[in-house]
């Protein structure tokens, strides 16, 4: 199972209609919701904008919608291929624009199929790796030594706020944590900077 790395989007024009096909990394339906409302906000003006997510390890929980296109001719197949494609943790909306020419349920079917292929090409993608969060509060002189660590273990999403301390956050790959951990309290001398 692979993870979107980075937003992307492609256009797909059929008999005058705009199909703008965008794909975004999400991690829950309540983010998915919320993008898509940013969607529907950036693109007020579009006929439709139809969506579908996966999300889950396993890619079990997933959902689409129509958005006022006939039933089963937009959400189920932009699902259809997005389930294929063998990723989680996605989100893909394709914006329609209307260009004067009725394309028919097959054609629809066709056209939004076509759509969600077509961003899932250049789509980048990586294998799911499930990670664990961490917080530290360090000294300076600790999270000197904390830096190369962050680089061995290969840190995701890290924030850092300096203050009186440092105060650093992020997620480490579940199967290294526990080697994260004992080689950082080895490298501060017992210390244990988790908060």
């Amino acid at each position: 199972m692979n993870i979107l790395c980075e937003s992307a989007q492609a256009e797909l024009i059929v008999k005058k209609s705009r199909f703008l096909a965008e794909v975004f990394p999400v991690h829950s339906q309540a983010e998915a919701r919320s993008l898509l409302k940013e969607q529907k906000q950036r693109y007020a003006d579009a006929s439709h904008i139809v969506h579908a997510f996966v999300l889950g390890r396993a890619a079990e929980i997933c959902g689409m919608s129509d958005d006022g296109e006939p039933s089963g001719t937009a959400g189920r197949p932009v699902l259809d291929v997005l389930k294929g494609f063998g990723c989680t943790d996605i989100l893909l909306t394709v914006t329609r624009r209307f260009g004067g020419t009725l394309l028919g349920t097959g054609g629809l079917v066709k056209a939004y199929s076509e759509a969600a292929k077509l961003v899932l090409q250049t789509a980048k993608t990586e294998a799911f790796i499930l990670r664990a969060p961490f917080e530290l509060n360090l000294s300076y002189e600790a999270y000197e030594h904390c830096k190369r660590l962050f680089k061995k273990f290969n840190v995701k999403d890290l924030t850092e706020t300096f203050g009186e301390r440092v105060h650093a956050a992020g997620l480490i790959e579940t199967s290294l944590k526990e080697d994260f951990e004992k080689e950082l309290c080895d490298s501060l001398g017992g210390e244990n900077p988790f908060r």
